[in-house]
């Protein structure tokens, strides 16, 4: 992992624009008597408006940007999502698909070619993104590549109401602003930030009854014996965010990929230092304090969290396995063997986007799908090959 001082250097303007949203921040920390949860400082980070990651217009995805998603490197990821969508779309008797946080659009595009393919286009496929700029590139992507079926695609400003279809969320909930919080003397204590001259520090408090109540629960049903020092993230707000997704949906499944782990995994004792990431030109590091509203700050999901919060909200919990085997149960080899019109080099492409894909040392294990479903229970085929919601 890099750390910051290896860092690729900024321009002027970049420099400029990561003192504008540093002095925001600043000013709510002042505003706030001297300290701000890191929550706060990661929602002003990436979504501030105008100024934060995801709210401004520095390029995020892609090669000249920060980090690559499963999408923009192999598109036969989306290919076998579009299978899933297909499967549910027809038990449901038709409907949308609706994409959260859509990135450059590149899935999007590969997804309704594919389900042009299968005969199973949904009426309309709506995607909701906070970026303005991502969404003129989305527009762009699609425009390109299926330029026929751009009139189904719709943009929304909010959720939709009474919604019947699929709901695809790719590497969305690692973005979602978490709480920090570090064990000592074996007490709790939050893990806020406050100014350090012109500069950002951890400020270190007792946790307020919320948080301490929530790593409490954590900590009993992780049966781990976490060392002096122990630090690691909570998402406080993935409840409320998830419960006003399930009011959003009458019928259908929601489909999550992202990287992180069931609760007892993830807050093993071993993983002392907590999974807080950030990403900036292709580089990782753990430095959330520099370069901000220009690098991107993730932590890893607790998809025991997510099954307990979906349910929660009326939702049932269908399926939940690895990125490899939802990728295999839903036609991965009939993709790769589908050469006949492709040439040699992109024969060995496609053959890396698989071993990409599927391998544990690359995304086959650190990234997991799980489903939500409500009013719909035929069965998912992409959870067929290995369930393992019983870790949850």
């Amino acid at each position: 992992m890099s750390v910051a001082s290896e860092l690729p250097g900024l321009s002027p303007d970049e420099a400029a624009h990561s003192e504008r949203l540093a002095a925001a921040i600043r000013a709510e920390i002042e505003r706030s008597g001297g300290a701000i949860g890191f929550d706060r400082f990661m929602a002003m980070a990436l979504y501030e408006p105008g100024l934060g990651y995801y709210s401004a217009g520095a390029r995020k995805l892609g090669a000249a940007g920060d980090f690559i998603t499963a999408p923009e490197v192999a598109p036969v990821f989306s290919r076998c999502v579009a299978s899933q969508c297909a499967e549910v779309l027809t038990a449901l008797g038709g409907g949308d698909v609706l994409e959260l946080g859509a990135g450059s659009g590149a899935m999007a595009a590969v997804m309704l070619a594919e389900l042009e393919t299968l005969e199973a286009l949904p009426a309309r496929y709506w995607i909701l993104d906070v970026s303005a700029d991502l969404r003129e590139r989305q527009r762009a992507t699609i425009a390109a590549a299926v330029p026929h079926l751009l009139e189904r695609v719709h943009w929304l400003d909010r959720l939709p109401r009474e919604f019947v279809g699929v709901v695809v969320a790719n590497e969305v909930l690692d973005a979602m602003p978490v709480e920090r919080f570090v064990v000592r003397g074996g007490d709790v204590l939050r893990l806020g930030v406050r100014r350090q001259d012109d500069r950002f520090a951890w400020a270190e408090s007792r946790a307020p009854r919320g948080l301490r109540e929530i790593v409490a629960r954590i900590r009993q049903e992780a049966g781990a014996d976490w060392p002096e020092g122990y630090t690691s993230e909570v998402n406080a707000g993935l409840w409320p965010w998830l419960d006003s997704v399930a009011a959003s949906v009458r019928r259908g499944v929601l489909l999550f990929v992202d990287y992180g782990l069931p609760r007892r995994e993830l807050y093993a004792a071993e993983r002392r230092e907590g999974t807080l990431l950030c990403h900036f030109r292709h580089r990782f590091h753990d430095d959330p304090f520099t370069r901000v509203g220009l690098q991107d700050i993730t932590a890893w999901v607790d998809f025991t969290a997510v099954a307990e919060a979906a349910e929660a909200g009326g939702l049932a919990v269908v399926g939940y396995t690895t990125q490899a085997h939802f990728l295999i149960g839903n036609d991965l080899e009939r993709h790769l063997s589908d050469v006949s019109r492709i040439d040699l080099v992109q024969r060995v492409n496609l053959s890396r986007q698989a071993m990409l894909l599927t391998l544990p040392g690359e995304m086959g294990e650190r990234f997991k799908v799980i489903a939500l479903a409500k009013g719909c229970d035929a069965p998912l085929r992409g959870f067929a090959v290995r369930d393992l919601r019983h870790t949850l």
